[in-house]
């Protein structure tokens, strides 16, 4: 595990090869795995049902696993709740491809969560938004160099709600020890073509960028084209068969690609826009269909009716039935 760095607020610029075992750790070669966190009938965190997501989706070779980030209810865990996803998550992958953590909240509540995460093996943090409160530009850098010099281990910056950076921030982002990637969750295409271009004139092609919109598979050609390859697949935790498929036929260039967005993920995400958090609700409702364990999602999200998960199992139907038909 990389040695975990100080909480000074300036921390030294890594050495070549402090960089090189950085960038080692964000190579992501494959479609994105972000698991559910499952709770139990009780409502509290079933572990074994966890690894057991985990186990199953890697059958599939995802090119990375991010635990209790957004699909995995990051804003509803406790702190050793969080720990032990984590904990599971890294046990479960086994070092065959990299894990990341969710962190965010408070600077110091996200700065715990990135050191814990760094101490029980993650392979890097996404670094969600602050919450409640906004800040300028400058507060935002700050906000991300003090997690940055907390965590140890690389930080993927998130962009959304509260926290959008402008092209000059984000390349100052860039800049900062230990800052290995941003994720956009905002949409703006131009902004995010802008950001790209500022931080590759400073950091060159050694930094990831993701598309972090829901149900990313639907804006994966616009944000390909704008240099942002990457990208989060909520599909993949509940139908990793047709993830898959879409993945290599949309790098392929094969029709089966706009064939899954038409009869798949657009009726995935007319569904999902009915509530706010179905985003993730669906995804849990998806892993219940397919035949797993997933729980309730917890308060102020609210899971799918049963005419909506009975919708949901006929578009997992035909996603299944594109994918078998080739």
């Amino acid at each position: 595990m990389t040695p975990r760095r100080g909480p000074a607020a300036h921390p030294p610029t890594p050495t070549t090869a402090a960089r090189q075992r950085e960038a080692s750790a964000m190579q992501f070669d494959g479609i994105l795995f972000f698991p559910i966190t499952p709770f139990d009938d009780k409502g509290g965190l079933d572990e074994e049902v966890l690894d057991r997501h985990i186990r199953d989706g890697m059958e599939h070779r995802p090119g990375g696993v991010f635990a209790a980030c957004g699909t995995g209810e990051f804003h509803a865990l406790g702190a050793e709740e969080h720990a032990r996803v984590t904990a599971r998550a890294v046990e479960a992958v086994g070092g065959r491809v990299p894990v990341v953590a969710g962190a965010g909240g408070s600077v110091r509540t996200a700065a715990e969560q990135a050191a814990a995460a760094a101490d029980l093996g993650a392979d890097a943090v996404l670094l969600l938004p602050p919450y409640l409160v906004g800040g300028s530009q400058r507060g935002l850098v700050e906000y991300v160099r003090a997690v940055a010099g907390a965590a140890g281990v690389p930080v993927i910056a998130y962009q959304r709600a509260n926290m959008v950076l402008t092209p000059e921030t984000a390349a100052e982002v860039a800049q900062i020890p230990g800052v290995e990637g941003i994720k956009d969750g905002v949409g703006d295409l131009g902004a995010m073509r802008r950001i790209v271009q500022a931080v590759r004139a400073v950091r060159g092609e050694d930094f990831a960028f993701f598309n972090g919109l829901p149900t990313a598979e639907l804006t994966f050609a616009p944000y390909a084209s704008v240099g942002v390859p990457l990208y989060s697949s909520a599909a993949f935790a509940f139908a990793p068969e047709v993830a898959t498929a879409f993945y290599r036929a949309a790098h392929a260039g094969d029709p089966l690609a706009d064939r899954l967005l038409t009869g798949f993920y657009e009726p995935l995400v007319a569904l999902r826009d009915r509530a706010p958090g179905y985003a993730v609700a669906m995804v849990k409702a998806g892993v219940r269909l397919r035949g797993g364990r997933a729980g309730a999602v917890r308060p102020p999200l609210t899971d799918l009716t049963r005419e909506e998960e009975a919708l949901l199992a006929d578009i997992i139907d035909a996603g299944l039935r594109a994918v078998e038909g080739e």
